[in-house]
């Protein structure tokens, strides 16, 4: 039976990662994880490949919530945790750390001591996709998961978006709850106000490797865009806590 947004928003942050944990919802999308945590790759031969889709990470009491794309196959589908164990995650967690909100520059692997105060990291889809490409009906099938983290995340001030299906996802989940929209078009470093539930949406570019290494975003755009970010934080007040420190339990 497939999860549905009523279901899902009522719930508690443990059934809620345990329902994301045992999902199935998308026959592709399982059968190409199961293949990659069996086959693994030559460098990880040695890893016990995590192979499941992956919960939100984070300070549950964030102000800032971080939406990326999907976990990347010998990244966050080998280590169990979103960002986790590659690039990406070296660029996200450097800069977050610049910023105070992280409590070191690398993630490498669930248990390593990471923790985050005030930010609170999730995805548009929680299971590695082929090509790094989700179909429009995976991302379906996700989207409950993000309206259940939308119900219990209380406190958040700023969604920040990581790419252009990040930000159609949320667009999509805005106007699914009959809350106001963003403007439809992606721009990096833009910062909406909204009218009414959460406030703002920031824009970035996704810190994928694609992006990163070809200059398309540099570590200072991007800190450009986490600073804009602190100033709204501050000018909204209401400072965060040290949270429930980002490992939270993966069932299963």
């Amino acid at each position: 039976m497939k999860t549905t947004m009523k279901t899902m928003k009522d719930g508690t942050w443990r059934e809620l990662e345990k329902t994301i944990v045992g999902c199935r919802l998308c026959p592709r999308l399982v059968a190409y994880r199961e293949e990659v945590a069996r086959k693994k790759t030559r460098r990880f031969q040695s890893w016990a490949y995590w192979g499941k889709p992956l919960p939100g990470f984070g300070d549950r009491q964030a102000r800032l919530w971080i939406l990326g794309l999907a976990p990347a196959a010998h990244g966050g589908l080998r280590t169990g945790r979103l960002f986790t164990g590659d690039a990406s995650g070296d660029f996200l967690f450097d800069a977050l750390y610049e910023m105070g909100w992280s409590s070191q520059r690398e993630s490498r692997e669930r248990g390593d001591g990471l923790a985050l105060r005030d930010v609170y990291i999730s995805a548009a889809a929680r299971c590695a996709p082929p090509g790094n490409k989700p179909l429009p009906e995976e991302l379906q099938n996700c989207r409950p998961y993000l309206h259940a983290e939308h119900h219990l995340l209380k406190r958040v001030k700023v969604v920040l978006c990581l790419g252009r299906i990040a930000f159609e996802s949320y667009r999509k989940l805005r106007r699914e709850r009959g809350l106001s929209l963003p403007p439809a078009a992606f721009s990096h470093g833009a910062i909406y106000r909204l009218e009414d539930g959460i406030p703002y949406v920031a824009l970035s570019y996704h810190p994928s490797q694609q992006n990163t290494r070809t200059g398309r975003l540099s570590r200072e755009m991007f800190l450009s865009v986490l600073k804009d970010i602190d100033a709204i934080l501050r000018e909204e007040g209401d400072h965060g806590t040290d949270g429930e420190k980002g490992l939270a339990p993966h069932p299963g």
